[in-house]
């Protein structure tokens, strides 16, 4: 079977010796408690890095200038990286004999969790770093409160990507203001790829079951106590480029059958998928 790239996995005891020395025992959920909604949870964060790297990964050779190119190549890499360090938890927890490679090559659309925000075409530039500022906003607060989750293993995963999503944030940042408070067309575009993508971002801060029982269980904070720091970044960062935020929109995957939580997604995920599980769906079992 092909394999995810190992993005120099880290030892996830050690740094969970580390980051914990000198606190007290770690409160892990007991094999038959609540391993469902923490499986879920756990894939939630890996289809988020998994789809969203292979949409930046779409621009390797074909961004607008060589340091781009092999910026956006360099981040789709740490969010393959991530991706393969929570599927490959997620897959423990789980105990079904299955690894990270089977999640993400031999599941179907209706079971991925990713937000439909990531699986979104990547449009013009513009689009591509709002929509990766947008979400690297929200990522960030997320991985800063995984840091002091009761489960070793996830603070130890989220102390590895923090600092990789940290730079992320910064040059997302950075390009949506260098190019909001540019020329009259690149605030233009900035502006319309801000309204194409704002009806996606509710979805980052909807609770659900799963959400409640990591909270109750101290391993996740609930996605919507994260939405105050996202609107203090997201706001300094817009007024910073002069760009305006929408008012009032329609939020995807908010209400009725819920979005890409739920597994309701997007026609582009079938793409997606159709491209980046083509050699393993030919060729099961295929190996290098």
């Amino acid at each position: 079977m092909p394999s995810l790239p190992d993005m120099t996995t880290p030892n996830l005891t050690a740094l969970a010796g580390q980051a914990l020395a000198g606190s007290g025992p770690v409160a892990v959920p007991a094999p038959d408690a609540g391993q469902p909604e923490f499986v879920e949870f756990l894939q939630r964060m890996g289809d988020n890095a998994l789809i969203l790297g292979h949409r930046v990964s779409e621009w390797c050779g074909h961004a607008p200038a060589l340091e781009e190119d092999i910026a956006l190549a360099n981040q789709a890499l740490d969010l393959i990286g991530q991706c393969q360090l929570w599927l490959g938890l997620a897959a423990e927890v789980e105990g079904q004999g299955r690894d990270a490679d089977a999640l993400a090559y031999l599941r179907d659309a209706g079971a991925f969790r990713n937000l439909l925000l990531v699986e979104l075409p990547n449009g013009d530039f513009g689009v591509t770093l709002m929509r990766q500022f947008l979400f690297d906003a929200f990522h960030i607060e997320l991985l800063r409160a995984l840091g002091a989750s009761s489960d070793s293993r996830v603070a130890a995963i989220a102390a590895k990507a923090e600092k990789e999503v940290a730079y992320h944030l910064e040059r997302s940042a950075d390009l949506v203001i260098r190019l909001g408070d540019g020329t009259d067309e690149s605030r233009a575009r900035m502006q319309a790829a801000l309204t194409r993508l704002w009806s996606y971002t509710g979805e980052m801060f909807v609770d659900d079951a799963v959400d409640q029982a990591m909270a109750d269980a101290g391993i996740a904070p609930l996605p919507s106590s994260l939405k105050p720091a996202w609107d203090r970044t997201v706001s300094a960062v817009l007024d910073e480029a002069t760009l305006a935020a929408p008012t009032a929109a329609w939020q995807h995957g908010v209400s009725g059958s819920g979005g890409g939580k739920k597994g309701i997604h997007t026609e582009h995920l079938g793409y997606i998928l159709a491209e980046m599980q083509f050699l393993q769906r030919a060729y099961p079992g295929a190996k290098w």
